[in-house]
């Protein structure tokens, strides 16, 4: 039998061929019509209708077959236009099975790999490693790509299909049970000519900065007065000409304040250099005794012009804390750091010190209570500064208690001298739980000796006041408590006991004990050691206040006697440390039989220092599930920036850091690394290096090799 007599028409066509039928019903019903008005002229007209509808049906007959080979000619025709067409289509088209092996493709997919149909069946990882099987999506669903072949640069656009229904009506294959199949739509899209344009405009938008020099008093006050304005103008000229170079436009808007403007692409030159004006500008004498340092703050990639400036305001309060001498780059919502190598410069005048005491004056009586917490494994420097606080609050009559949830060892001592003392509050000391309990609307909190929200003794009560002051002595990092109304930071300070001191001198008719004269003394004492380290004439005159107060240096000293154990950790630590690239001093710390192991291995990094050839020492320690490493130097390595690279933080020789989920043998490979890295890079210099390169070409100073 001929395939057209199995073959029926079905959907709109059989619809629109049908409709015929329907006129006819239309012409019988005018015919009886005509019937009415005269039966001849009816008769007429039904035989006419009868004899058009033979002829139709018997035209439809004959040529039935020709009308389904021309619509079967017809389909298969406009099938081979679509396959030509998807075969000619500029865009790169493929067609993957569930395997993520090419099934078929197009010419312009053809030309971009270099093969032919004849090798289509591989996987399409061996093409492209970036394109992975188990990334690709889920049935009925599609994803972007972006890859990089040929130095062109493709999104491929790709979807899963599923052909369940198109096996299940063939006769030719049938369907395993429980299984279903899929095919990989793939399409490329060439965005390489769009990523240049972008990279082009990224490169061409401007970046705002803000120049301040640090010391620039300081500086003329060791310079003769005839010989001053010879010194402002050698520094202008250098600023103008280093970013002249550049393209960029410098403004001058105050005797040392800078505003400056350049292109993004420039911005990215000066990062490879990494800001060498921070050493140039130091090459700036004329009989001056100081140096001469800068911080620049930049703000890019916020979108307009204002929150750049904004963002360059950020960046360059940001540098001032960190102690000056260093650049500042808030790049949208990341922050870079380039410089911060030398150490934070003392500023004789304490008329800031002043007005930041009147101020939380104001904070504490617009209070009634005052909480003050320092950081977790508290120290002396963090009680002394608390106890301080606490004396101040008081002397304005106000309620005030202090967060210590873990007692140290090295606390102890000093806080047996307040522990039931008729002369202060039985609840002097709150843990955080207490804490939590006493917390109002009119509760100002106070942190001591550190600015990072994780670091302190109870972060929950950050989000619960509305009124926060913070008081520090420790370079600001990325992470920063927010929302503080008073922040007091001085990185050049040698303690926050010395800071707190300061203030208390503001307070009228206060009235410290000597046991409180102790505790802030005994913070000085130990985080200078021995005022051996980070000592400035600020640190001496704060301690001889105290003096005055009523701080007995015998009574300190007994307080900091060791008990056997910790005397002997320290004697095991210093022992077994290793020199590493005939530098660096690292040891590990026995957490085993002594209470505060951090607080021992801060005093064997201290010890470290004393062995010749040394210039920073590192000691870990593993306590409460993390690894604390204590980094120490005198004056030859910034040990604060190799402790930042690490996440942690501090001073110029004295930082810190804390590792999570880390045992201390990753966590010393880790500190070697980064050691190795920065030694690599020229990124840890001494001051003696600094001097010797600032005699040298450029060239040889950026390829510093310490």
């Amino acid at each position: 039998m001929n395939i057209n007599n199995k073959i029926k028409l079905r959907g709109q066509l059989r619809s629109y061929l049908r409709c015929l039928l329907g006129l006819y019903m239309l012409l019988l019903t005018m015919n009886i019509g005509v019937y009415f008005l005269n039966i001849n002229a009816g008769f007429l007209v039904s035989t006419g209708i009868v004899l058009h509808l033979l002829i139709v049906l018997i035209f439809y007959h004959i040529k039935r077959e020709v009308i389904f080979n021309q619509l079967i000619t017809f389909a298969a025709q406009y099938d081979q236009i679509q396959r030509q067409l998807m075969m000619d289509l500029s865009l790169p088209y493929a067609i993957l099975d569930d395997e993520g092996k090419i099934l078929w493709f197009n010419q312009a997919f053809a030309f971009l790999i270099g093969q032919d149909n004849g090798r289509s069946k591989q996987p399409i990882t061996n093409i492209f490693s970036e394109l992975t099987l188990e990334t690709f999506p889920r049935e009925k669903q599609e994803a972007d790509y972006y890859l990089s072949y040929m130095h062109q640069d493709f999104r491929v656009h790709i979807k899963c299909v599923n052909i369940d229904s198109l096996i299940e009506h063939s006769e030719m294959l049938e369907m395993e049970d429980g299984k279903s199949s899929s095919l990989y739509a793939m399409v490329f899209f060439d965005e390489t000519k769009l990523n240049e344009y972008i990279y082009k405009y990224e490169n061409e938008t401007m970046v705002i900065g803000l120049i301040y020099l640090d010391n620039y008093d300081e500086t003329l006050e060791s310079v003769e007065e005839v010989r001053r304005s010879l010194m402002t103008v050698l520094i202008d000229r250098k600023i103008n000409k280093y970013f002249n170079v550049i393209d960029g436009l410098v403004k001058k808007f105050e005797k040392d304040k800078y505003f400056l403007v350049m292109r993004t692409r420039f911005l990215n030159e000066l990062k490879k250099v990494k800001f060498n004006i921070l050493e140039e500008i130091k090459t700036v004498n004329i009989g001056n005794d100081r140096s001469v340092t800068l911080s620049i703050g930049i703000g890019s990639n916020k979108g307009s012009y204002s929150k750049n400036f904004d963002c360059a305001r950020t960046a360059i309060d940001l540098a001032l804390a960190r102690g000056g001498d260093q650049v500042v780059i808030k790049d949208g919502d990341s922050i870079l750091y380039y410089g911060g190598e030398s150490q934070a410069i003392e500023k004789n005048t304490r008329v800031k010190t002043r007005i930041k005491a009147h101020a939380l004056k104001e904070c504490m009586n617009s209070k009634n209570t005052i909480i003050v917490m320092g950081h977790k494994i508290i120290d002396v420097d963090s009680f002394g500064a608390a106890i301080g606080i606490y004396r101040a609050a008081k002397t304005l009559n106000k309620k005030v208690h202090i967060i210590i949830d873990t007692p140290t060892s090295s606390i102890r001592p000093l806080m047996e001298n307040f522990l039931d003392n008729p002369i202060y509050d039985a609840h002097m000391f709150l843990n955080c739980h207490e804490a939590r309990e006493r917390m109002d609307d009119k509760t100002l909190v106070v942190v001591v000796d550190t600015n990072k929200p994780s670091y302190t003794e109870c972060e929950e009560l950050l989000y619960i006041t509305k009124t926060i002051v913070v008081l520090d002595h420790h370079r600001q990092g990325s992470e920063v408590i927010k929302n503080s109304v008073l922040s007091y930071i001085e990185p050049y300070a040698s303690s926050t006991c010395e800071m707190v001191a300061e203030i208390l001198q503001y307070f009228d008719e206060i009235h410290i004990q000597n046991i409180e004269a102790d505790a802030i003394y005994a913070g000085i004492v130990v985080d200078t050691d021995n005022f051996l380290q980070k000592t400035g004439v600020r640190t001496f005159e704060a301690a001889a206040f105290l003096r005055r107060c009523g701080a007995n240096v015998t009574r300190v000293r007994k307080l900091f006697r060791e008990n056997m154990n910790d005397y002997q950790a320290r004697g095991e630590t210093i022992k077994n440390a290793e020199l590493f690239c005939e530098s660096f001093a690292i040891a590990e710390c026995p957490n085993k039989y002594i209470n505060s192991p951090t607080i021992v291995g801060a005093q064997a990094a201290n010890e470290l220092l004393n062995i010749i050839g040394v210039k920073a020492s590192f000691v870990l320690t593993k306590y409460k599930g993390l690894v604390y490493i204590s980094a120490r130097a005198i004056d030859e390595v910034n040990v604060q920036i190799i402790m930042e690279r690490m996440g942690g933080g501090g001073h110029f020789n004295i930082a810190g850091c804390q590792l999570k989920n880390s045992t201390v043998q990753e966590a010393k490979d880790y500190l070697k690394n980064t050691l190795k890295e920065m030694l690599d890079r020229g990124e840890i210099c001494d001051e003696s290096d600094f001097i010797k390169r600032c005699s040298e070409p450029r060239e040889k100073r950026n390829n510093c090799q310490c």
